[in-house]
């Protein structure tokens, strides 16, 4: 989640906004090496079959636990040109392997949607301390960055596209090309849909659906082959008039930040916390036990 377009290089106003655990059951005798299978399948993202599975009921959706969603934006060091909000929404280079290497040395287990969808909607079993890691808007450094730190530990993530800025060179930030973007979603990450160019979705209106949700998502099919069944908002802002226009598009789940879940729709209202730019591996191991 990132600026508007014609905004999004500027700091100020800048946005408030794999495991799988796929049970293994083996004639085997041996249930401790069907464990430790089940351990290791749970770190490699292995897909999950989500096909036959029932939309629970907001109740029993609710009632779960929340899995921690963290979202991150700029992965970069910070130049003299970024002001006070900015710095919140750009985590540092060598700040963001540290709060990864915390991540993987606290027992977290990195998680896609597929996964939290099974849990959910059926309870289906989770890694020890799942963790999902989102990162908005297209930033090249998460490409160049994100991605070669995560691939060290053995973690997944969502990627969510804006795609007014695919392969676009900027005045301080490039971003993803399509060939990127493709290696991501083929290396096991999920690519979700961002809308075009971060315009406001409690304000769509008429064409605004063609434009910020139909384009962008048969464009991203095209690029990835698979289709989009993941929606972040823009700002994290979203309205209950909308989410029928994301369920008739076929989009399974949507992520806002840290407000309260919709009781009639909390698939269409998952949170997450933004990983501020100012905080340490400390304190976003305690942001994250104090969210979820």
């Amino acid at each position: 989640m990132k600026y508007s377009f014609l905004t999004l290089i500027t700091a100020g106003a800048i946005l408030f906004a794999s495991c799988q655990s796929k049970s293994q059951t083996e004639n085997s005798a041996n249930k401790d090496s069907a464990a430790q299978s089940t351990k290791t399948e749970a770190s490699t993202g292995t897909p999950v079959d989500v096909s036959k599975i029932k939309v629970a009921d907001a109740k029993t959706i609710l009632a779960r636990k929340q899995v921690p969603i963290l979202c991150y934006h700029q992965v970069r060091n910070w130049k003299p040109t970024d002001g006070k909000v900015g710095k919140d929404y750009i985590v540092e280079i060598q700040n963001f392997k540290d709060q990864m290497k915390m991540l993987a040395d606290s027992g977290y287990h990195t998680i896609l949607p597929d996964q939290l969808y099974a849990y959910l909607n059926t309870g289906a079993a989770l890694p020890s301390k799942p963790i999902m890691l989102t990162f908005d808007d297209t930033d090249m450094d998460q490409f160049t960055i994100v991605r070669p730190t995560l691939e060290k530990l053995g973690y997944k993530a969502v990627y969510f596209i804006m795609t007014v800025s695919i392969g676009r060179k900027g005045k301080f930030v490039d971003y993803m090309t399509k060939e990127q973007i493709k290696q991501l979603s083929d290396e096991g990450n999920v690519i979700g849909s961002h809308t075009y160019d971060h315009k406001n979705f409690k304000k769509y209106t008429g064409k605004d659906w063609e434009e910020q949700l139909d384009k962008p998502t048969k464009k991203l099919e095209e690029i990835t082959g698979k289709k989009m069944t993941e929606f972040a908002y823009p700002f994290g802002l979203w309205n209950a008039e909308g989410i029928p226009e994301l369920k008739k598009r076929g989009f399974r789940m949507a992520y806002q930040l840290s407000t309260k879940r919709d009781e009639k729709d909390p698939l269409f209202t998952i949170r997450r916390i933004i990983a501020s730019g100012y905080w340490s591996p400390k304190t976003l191991s305690n942001s994250i036990k104090n969210s979820f």
